[in-house]
């Protein structure tokens, strides 16, 4: 019984010891994160955006998006996205497939007629039956293609596009009217930028007019509004804090802009992978730095995109599957970056980050949880131990989540309502208990769908935007 005791103690130690890193890591993060905040914070007045549109070397850019069976919702999210506020940009409408009335719906509403073949793409997708432009609306593309998926309909745009920067964006995603314009500022710094990316926020519980959110307000459901302060925890410092150490690994593929040339040098989006976002900024940082190129991927905090989070529990287990799934087929594809000095601060920093701390974590939270009840039911654990353990996995990411909530109150304040402040608190406190749980399961099924290289994403059931607060306004 002593050997057992021993040996439990010493693995709860090293679980301990590992969480510890995980979370000082993060904390890090946080503390290199403020001061990139303090300057897109200064940077980011309404008047000196505003100022940018009447320069003449902002780059056009082709707003690429693909759209499966969105029948009921397609027409105000193309006029949406029509209707940014930018100087000079197009939107390539990916129709893959759809086996509803999308195509049809785009046809009446934009008037299309169909137009020569654009130039052939260097990126082989599923058939394409045509290209449509509008009369109506001189900035619309229509692509109609035979189903391949989001990766293969993402790759038939940027054949199509014309422009030399593009911006991939989910057809259900809401951009803020100046995103592009605080988006494609940074690639006017004369610095050598490959990619952005902005800050994704949760849709649900605000009040939506026009395909705009138009009043910010935090659900008061749990399951979105906990996801909440999981999303600025994910954006707000943790991918701020990597511009600090040479660069984000993630841009997310609902809102990122980058150089269609070096899209099209690594073969655009892979097919065969389920977070086609992640893998993708992973071959292009490869790719670069291969080549001896200096370039920057960044995060850039103040352009804005909001989508509708999951709002039942089995779709959000097939979300955060999916998304773990695809964070460890990447990391074995791209497993001789790993430690790698070749590639610098991706192979040295980010890449062990994302192999030991990401992608493993769920695997040590479960020993973690496994052991120190086996340990305490029995008697070989003491409560000390325990209690450490669960302070260093659950307590220290809590208290960072808090850290998130404040910083961006005191900042950008996207919430303006006190008491969303304080539902944002209350979700931030509740995190650990249960629902941190759950992303574990999610997560650990994901190895066995990994391992049988399953690559479909499951259905994603979206109840769309309801007004929760319309008796409490």
């Amino acid at each position: 019984m002593e050997l057992a005791s021993r040996l439990l103690s010493s693995a709860d130690a090293a679980i301990i010891w590992y969480f510890l890193a995980i979370n000082s890591f993060y904390g890090l993060l946080l503390l290199l994160s403020i001061p990139e905040i303090w300057k897109h914070w200064k940077l980011s007045s309404t008047d000196d955006v505003n100022r940018l549109l009447g320069s003449e070397v902002l780059p056009p850019i082709s707003v690429l998006m693909p759209a499966y069976n969105m029948e009921g919702s397609i027409v105000a999210s193309v006029r949406a996205q029509l209707a940014l506020t930018y100087p000079k940009h197009e939107v390539v409408l990916i129709n893959d497939g759809s086996v509803d009335g999308t195509f049809d719906r785009l046809r009446k509403s934009f008037d299309l007629y169909e137009v020569p073949p654009a130039i052939p793409s260097r990126i082989p997708t599923m058939p394409v039956r045509g290209y449509y432009r509008s009369r109506t609306a001189a900035g619309l593309l229509v692509v109609d293609k035979e189903n391949g998926g989001k990766s293969d309909a993402l790759n038939a745009g940027l054949g199509a596009a014309r422009y030399p920067l593009v911006l991939a964006v989910d057809a259900d995603t809401m951009v803020e009217p100046d995103a592009l314009l605080r988006l494609a500022r940074v690639f006017m710094s004369g610095r050598p930028v490959a990619g952005a990316g902005g800050t994704i926020r949760v849709a649900n519980g605000c009040r939506i007019e026009d395909g705009r959110v138009k009043d910010a307000r935090v659900p008061r459901r749990f399951l979105p509004g906990v996801q909440v302060p999981e999303y600025l925890r994910a954006f707000l410092f943790g991918r701020l804090g990597w511009n600090r150490l040479g660069g984000n690994l993630i841009v997310s593929g609902a809102f990122g802009l980058f150089h269609r040339q070096y899209m099209l040098e690594i073969g655009g989006y892979a097919t065969d992978n389920v977070v086609e976002d992640l893998d993708l900024v992973v071959r292009m940082h490869k790719h670069l730095r291969d080549l001896g190129e200096p370039y920057e991927i960044s995060f850039i905090p103040d352009p804005v995109a909001w989508t509708e989070v999951p709002s039942d529990l089995r779709t959000l287990g097939r979300q955060r599957e999916r998304w773990h799934r695809g964070l460890i087929l990447t990391m074995a594809r791209h497993r001789s970056m790993l430690f790698n000095p070749r590639y610098g601060p991706v192979g040295m920093v980010m890449f062990p980050f994302f192999f030991f701390g990401e992608m493993l974590a769920p695997v040590v939270e479960l020993v973690g949880y496994v052991l120190t009840g086996f340990g305490l039911a029995f008697g070989l654990v003491d409560l000390e131990i325990a209690l450490l353990f669960f302070a260093a996995a659950l307590g220290y990411g809590m208290l960072l989540t808090v850290w998130a909530v404040i910083l961006d109150e005191v900042t950008f304040r996207t919430y303006p309502r006190h008491r969303d402040f304080a539902r944002m608190l209350l979700f931030a406190f509740l995190e650990p208990f249960g629902y941190r749980q759950l992303t574990v399961i999610w997560r650990l099924r994901s190895f066995w769908s990994a391992f049988r290289r399953h690559t479909h994403w499951g259905e994603m059931r979206r109840t769309g935007f309801v007004d929760e607060h319309d008796e409490a306004a």
